[in-house]
């Protein structure tokens, strides 16, 4: 099994430029550990101290929020399309 895991532009600079990977995870959680290993300068800005992805970061399945998918329960199939989105906040205050 194969997915492909999309990576935006502002967090390149935590992946030596690396936009799109490939991984056999089976699930978020499984994918989070990858990073950990393969990039562990992305790991410490999607992940918060208790190694729970954080809060700002989006995640989306073949472009469907994960969280209506079963959130961390949902096991990828093969070649689904993993991005990973962090919220832009922005306004006047």
């Amino acid at each position: 099994m194969s997915i492909k895991v999309i990576l935006p532009t502002a967090f390149t600079r935590h992946t030596d430029g690396v936009k799109q990977l490939n991984s056999s995870a089976p699930n978020l959680p499984a994918l989070l550990a990858e990073f950990d290993q393969t990039f562990p300068a992305l790991s410490t800005q999607i992940k918060d101290e208790d190694g729970k992805l954080r809060k700002f970061i989006n995640i989306y399945i073949n472009d469907e929020d994960i969280r209506f998918l079963g959130g961390d329960g949902y096991a990828f199939q093969d070649g689904d399309e993993v991005m990973l989105i962090p919220s832009i906040a922005g306004g006047r205050g």
